[in-house]
């Protein structure tokens, strides 16, 4: 494809909140009832040029950063976060394929004709992702996978998934492996039926036996945890931090709406005018404007590789999922009442925003990443 028919990047980003509006937002709250999986949702966003945000010119992608996909996946988050964090693991596996994945896959994920995800979570290790239990062997026509994953977006609906494993004869604590969603003996292990993000797909997997050609590899055999730190880690990060800040700002939003509609009527006031009501809402408004900036601040921080970028990302997702929390929380006592009335979203955001906090790497597991890492000591302690 040549380049000049690369799509711009504020083209994406306007086609998206088309998208947004006329398709996401009003499927969100019977997707959430429902469960189902967003297909309609990812489909309408792949033609937007949502999917190759991230994917280099030369292979017809818009050739964004992470800056780009925080931005759509905070839009998509306002009106369903189950559909973003779809987008959001795509993005996590896409920024492993780019510089390591072979070149027709590349190509197809620029057009929006391939979702990927991430399998890495794991019966075995817990929210410990960089421990896979998981085992690939040499076999005489490829390697042999055999695993069972935990929870992977997109089970049984993803194209291709950047899978993790043991090492297959190299040293190292993992190996990646591009596995095509059709892989015989690749299977989804049970359905999903959980407090919120109920629309992302996010199942268990096992792997029985699987077969792959060596040439699924993704960089060398036990690189895998040096090439997940480098790429995937820090998309799924940020862009979980992108994807808080959206509910965030949805639920502020709601409670804005409300305060201001709602009235005391024998005071003759609205729930705004009272000083209390106020200074509650804006003490969420400031944790919200807050996370944002530190968000805005980690993006600046990998654009300009300043020395404190790797630390600003350990640092970003905990931020906004515990803002997140609190925020939620916060719109929930607000609004009182009227909060748990599914028409508002209110509940259904609250829900959504409580899965950052034990998605792995969990706030506890980053807030020792972050005390390793500014007392000097190693990051993994010689796991």
């Amino acid at each position: 494809m040549a380049v000049s028919a690369v799509p711009r990047l504020s083209e994406i980003v306007d086609a998206v909140g088309t998208v947004v509006d006329d398709t996401v937002a009003p499927a969100a709250a019977e997707v959430d009832r429902t469960g189902a999986y967003p297909r309609t949702d990812v489909e309408s966003l792949a033609a937007a040029g949502a999917l190759g945000l991230l994917s280099a010119p030369e292979v017809g992608g818009a050739g964004g950063t992470l800056a780009d996909v925080a931005a759509v996946l905070e839009r998509i988050a306002r009106a369903d976060a189950s559909t973003a964090m779809v987008v959001l693991m795509h993005h996590a596996a896409v920024a492993v394929i780019e510089p390591h994945g072979p070149e027709d896959v590349r190509r197809e994920i620029a057009a929006g004709r391939h979702l990927s995800t991430l399998a890495f979570s794991e019966r075995g290790s817990r929210s410990h992702f960089w421990a896979p239990t998981s085992t690939a062997t040499a076999v005489d026509d490829g390697v042999r996978l055999d695993a069972t994953k935990s929870w992977v977006t997109s089970a049984g609906e993803a194209d291709s998934y950047v899978w993790s494993s043991r090492p297959v004869s190299a040293e190292g604590p993992m190996t990646l492996w591009l596995v095509p969603g059709a892989t015989p003996r690749v299977t989804v292990a049970g359905a999903f039926d959980g407090f919120g993000l109920r629309g992302n797909g996010s199942s268990p997997m096992t792997a029985d036996g699987a077969v792959v050609p060596t040439s699924a590899r993704l960089a060398d055999d036990g690189a895998g945890l040096d090439v997940a730190l480098g790429t995937a880690l820090p998309a799924f990060l940020v862009g979980n931090a992108a994807v808080s800040l959206g509910l965030m700002e949805a639920l502020v939003d709601e409670a804005a709406s409300h305060l201001t509609s709602s009235r005391l009527e024998h005071l003759g006031q609205s729930l705004a005018e009272q000083a209390p009501t106020r200074l509650a809402f804006a003490a969420l408004r400031t944790r919200v404007d807050t996370t944002r900036a530190f968000l805005a601040d980690t993006l600046a921080a990998l654009g300009s590789g300043r020395a404190d970028a790797t630390l600003r990302v350990l640092q970003v997702k905990a931020v906004a999922a515990e803002a997140a929390a609190d925020v939620a929380d916060g719109v929930m006592r607000l609004c009182g009442g009227a909060a748990f009335r599914k028409e508002l979203g209110i509940e259904r955001r609250y829900r959504d925003a409580m899965a950052a906090r034990v998605m792995a790497p969990t706030t506890d597991a980053l807030h020792d990443f972050v005390g390793r890492a500014t007392l000097g000591l190693p990051l993994f302690g010689g796991a």
